[in-house]
């Protein structure tokens, strides 16, 4: 609409655009006009601009004023370069009208393909092609589309009645179906459309358009649509544009298609073409899963020359690009078109290899192919992988679609996977192929297993992009999705049973299965070694045990930040030690149960020593709630309740004795009660045994040759004067057992900053302190006021849901409330002691956005679990090529 004369201009034609509109243009129309200034065969067409789906919007779901005129004014140009007339009767313009997100959004909005057909332009374009059959076939396509994403008529209505005629004729392939059959059943959608509608299908061309823009800027707003949003955080404001586009045809016989290709193999990252192709087909067949694909390496045997030709436009457009490519493309007798290229979704396998490979061919450099790798990649490469040293059952093979494997029990449908796994168990989703409507559903299964479709469909696209393992187009498998139910040959599994799925060989197994921890690739150990020479934040783990030391170590981990010596405790044969220390009625009782505790704490130190040698391990003193190593109250009454009048007088005593300390040491808050340093200053020899287990393993190691480094953790102070006694104590049990040898220990004290209190007066505590750990799971819940378990479990999501919170704040760190009390606390404790060492060891230690947090805020490292270790490095180096960008711009 004018605005004081201006027309702000909302539509452009692929010559008019480039790759730097993208926000305007969005991904598609940018690509597209891109492509277009660079001479590729693409259809000509213009983008209606993401500002006209917001003004859309923002105009209450109304067309904005006088853009359907410049829409019309726009096809001119398209009838002009085409030679035809959109209408016409005897050569038709025929488009499509396609979505175009800012950020790539697969199979998530809707695309509708030969719109301007009619009961007049079909006849024209059948004379046009001499081919009745691909005319009719395309208008009954043109039906359906338009039926299912203008006019809300679910798609398997159209389908039943296709499923019907093909069984009618005996035919298996819809491209079997004559003429006569696709005139029948043209009527047919008509009436459906009509009996759904209570209107005819509109035969007007420009209502067919006008109705095909808002249904596209509808789409934006989709249910799959919002979902795929949230999972990959994408902005809700961004909008999507629509891309017009003369249509060319892939069904006009054998010597026609269409087909996706990615430049790279984008599972394993192999520089080999990659895709497939289906001849005498249109547009979205490929990727919906109704006929299985051919290889494209076949279409240089059928159409030699198409390949070859796509060969060269593949690598004009990587090397363009500086990145692999996803390429749709059409056939029409023998000509090839480009409709699209973007960037390739691809498994972290692929990602890793494929960035390697561009900075060693000179393509990217050092820096940009750290940049490129997504964080969350890594967690997907270190996916785990089947034993296949067990006894397996494989019961069918399909396409290895994405890399990794999954166990888990069987379910049919969208919902339910979602549901169950709220539940807590462990699904796969199976169905004949996914939808973009099943995104909900991927989202919640371990894998996906589908009986139909190929490497690029939606199942395959998805999964890989969310790193889930997936075997499509297994067709071996009968699933009856309404029975809830699936065949193998003479094996029927039902919904619930349990099958296993290994997305880099394409096998079906029956039952559960033993999976084994992941690798590190060459190409990911040298992406390790660039990140590890840029980031500045050293990266430690949180590990309890020699195993998880030495597994975190194989991954780069520079130090242990986290030993939490209460999970030391747990195992079957420890855990009644430590139920008789805590409920021991004197310090005799209490002592002769340490006694018991020591050589087993001292034990592990020393393993966890040795697998850190030379390297800094952080061990927290015994920090329980101590509830979670009391016996169960509940279990102690019933086990009362059954004993009989005849019953061991003792063992009856013993039992309510028990009962009576299990209550005395109840407490209200467990989480804010006798936790931490508290236990410590009430029980000093609790932490006396840990500190002597400490040293004496340090003794032991020191004496094998090991270096051994330990920094000794004191949590939950929030005073200065808790630290102190207990820094007291550590140095002088240090000097006993250490005696001659305590030079070669370099041991440090400090505190875990987990209480808001211990950030506000945090100076005083550096006066004690040698480093600070901010433990941010507890200290986001203490900010908050949040149980965790108790807001994941009823609000958070809410929250969440209705945006009152951005991200949960116990996976994402919460900049403006925990950070500033982290930051705070690292200023105040450096002006204190400016050699104060500062890191996280809560979760947020392996989150992304946390990280780049602890690297602008000046901490010394960050402490995940062992399998993050690699996410945080490159993160963390990611964090120091972002701040160097911001110093840059500024």
């Amino acid at each position: 609409m004018a605005n004081h004369g201006v027309m702000t201009k909302r539509v452009y034609h692929f010559e008019e655009g480039s790759a730097a509109m993208k926000r305007l243009l969005g991904g598609k129309g940018a690509n597209l006009a891109e492509m277009t200034s660079l001479g590729l065969p693409i259809p000509p067409g213009f983008t209606i601009t993401t500002e006209a789906c917001n003004a859309y919007y923002a105009g209450g779901g109304k067309m904005p004023d006088g853009l359907f005129e410049e829409v019309r004014e726009a096809l001119k140009r398209i009838e002009e370069k085409k030679n035809q007339r959109f209408g016409d009767g005897q050569n038709p313009l025929l488009v499509s009208v396609r979505s175009g997100s800012v950020l790539s959004m697969p199979g998530m909005m809707d695309t509708i393909l030969n719109l301007g057909l009619n009961d007049e332009t079909v006849l024209g374009l059948a004379a046009q092609s001499g081919n009745e059959r691909f005319a009719f076939d395309s208008y009954r396509r043109f039906l359906q589309m338009f039926g299912n994403v203008v006019l809300n008529i679910p798609s398997a209505q159209f389908e039943k009645l296709l499923d019907r005629m093909k069984e009618q004729l005996g035919v298996r392939y819809d491209q079997e179906v004559p003429a006569d059959s696709l005139k029948t059943l043209v009527e047919q959608f008509k009436s459906l459309i009509r009996s759904e509608t209570g209107e005819d299908f509109p035969q007007d061309v420009y209502r067919q358009l006008y109705l095909a823009i808002e249904a596209v800027f509808r789409s934006w707003n989709n249910p799959r649509a919002k979902v795929y949003r949230k999972a990959y955080s994408i902005p809700d404001d961004l909008g999507t544009a629509v891309n017009v586009q003369s249509m060319v045809f892939g069904n006009l016989g054998e010597d026609s298609g269409t087909g996706v290709l990615f430049t790279r193999n984008p599972s394993t990252g192999e520089k080999v073409l990659y895709g497939e192709y289906l001849t005498n087909a249109q547009g979205e067949d490929v990727v919906a899963g109704v006929r299985t694909p051919k290889a494209i390496s076949e279409l240089a045997r059928e159409l030699p020359g198409v390949y070859a030709r796509l060969q060269e436009l593949a690598g004009r457009l990587e090397k363009h690009y500086r990145d692999m490519q996803d390429i749709e493309f059409t056939v029409e007798k023998e000509n090839l078109y480009l409709l699209q290229t973007r960037n390739g979704k691809r498994t972290a396998q692929a990602s890793v290899k494929i960035a390697v490979d561009l900075m060693e061919e000179g393509i990217i450099t050092r820096e940009e192919a750290v940049a490129r790798i997504e964080p969350g990649h890594l967690d997907q490469l270190l996916h785990r992988s089947i034993d296949d040293s067990q006894n397996l059952q494989v019961i069918a093979e399909g396409l290895p679609a994405s890399p990794g494997a999954a166990t888990g029990r069987i379910v049919f449908d969208a919902d339910t996977a979602e549901q169950w796994a709220k539940d807590g168990e462990k699904v796969i989703l199976v169905s004949p192929e996914t939808t973009p409507e099943d995104i909900h559903g991927v989202i919640a299964a371990e894998g996906v297993l589908t009986s139909r479709g190929g490497m690029t469909s939606h199942a395959a696209v998805v999964a890989r992009g969310m790193g889930k393992p997936c075997v499509c187009g297994c067709e071996a498998l009968q699933i009856d999705v309404s029975a809830r139910k699936m065949s193998v040959g003479q094996l029927t599994l039902i919904e619930g049973d349990a099958v296993s799925i290994d997305g880099s060989t394409g096998r079906v197994i029956l039952g559960t299965v033993t999976l084994k921890d992941p690798v590190i690739t060459p190409e990911l150990s040298k992406l390790l070694e660039v990140a590890d020479s840029i980031r500045h934040l050293k990266v430690y783990t949180n590990a309890d045990t020699p195993e998880d030391a030495a597994k975190a170590r194989a991954f780069g981990a520079e130090g242990i930040g986290l030993c939490r010596t209460e999970h030391m405790f747990m195992s079957a044969d420890r855990l009644p030690v430590v139920q008789a220390m805590i409920m021991a009625d004197d310090d005799e009782g209490r002592r002769a149960a340490l006694d018991q505790i020591l050589p087993m704490q001292q034990g592990d130190f020393e393993g966890i020593f040795a697998a850190m040698d030379g390297l800094t391990v952080t061990i927290r003193l015994l920090d329980p709630p101590l509830h979670e190593f009391l016996p169960d109250l509940e279990e102690l009454a019933e086990k009362l309740g059954t004993l009989g009048p005849d019953a061991d007088a003792g063992e009856k005593a013993g039992i309510e004795a028990m009962i009576r300390k299990v209550r005395s040491l109840h407490e209200a808050n467990p989480m804010l009660g006798l936790r931490g340093c508290r236990l410590g200053i009430l029980f000093p020899e609790i932490y006396e045994m840990q500190v002597r287990a400490i040293f004496q393993a340090a003794l032991n190691c020191m004496r094998k040759g090991i270096v051994v480094k330990p920094d000794i953790m004191v949590p939950l102070v929030g005073h200065p004067k808790e630290l102190a006694p207990m820094k007291e104590m550590i140095d002088r049990l240090a000097a006993d057992i250490l005696g001659g040898e305590l030079d070669k220990c370099p041991y440090h004290v400090g505190t875990m900053i987990e209480v808001p209190r211990a950030a506000l007066v945090a100076g005083q505590i550096a006066e004690i302190a040698d480093f600070f750990s901010f433990g941010t799971n507890d200290l986001t819940q203490m900010t908050f006021g949040y149980s965790r378990d108790d807001a994941e479990g009823k609000f958070l999501n809410h929250y969440l849901e209705r945006n009152i919170l951005e991200a949960n704040p116990f996976q994402v760190l919460d900049e403006d409330g925990v950070g500033q009390l982290i930051r705070l606390a690292v200023e105040r404790g450096k002006e204190q002691k400016p050699g104060l060492k500062t890191g996280i060891c809560g979760e947020h230690g392996g989150e992304k956005q946390s990280i780049f947090f602890c690297h602008r805020t000046g901490l010394d490292y960050v402490s995940c679990s062992p399998f993050r270790v690699p996410f945080a490095r490159i993160a963390a180096a990611q964090a120091a090529l972002a701040d160097t960008s911001r110093q840059t711009t500024a």
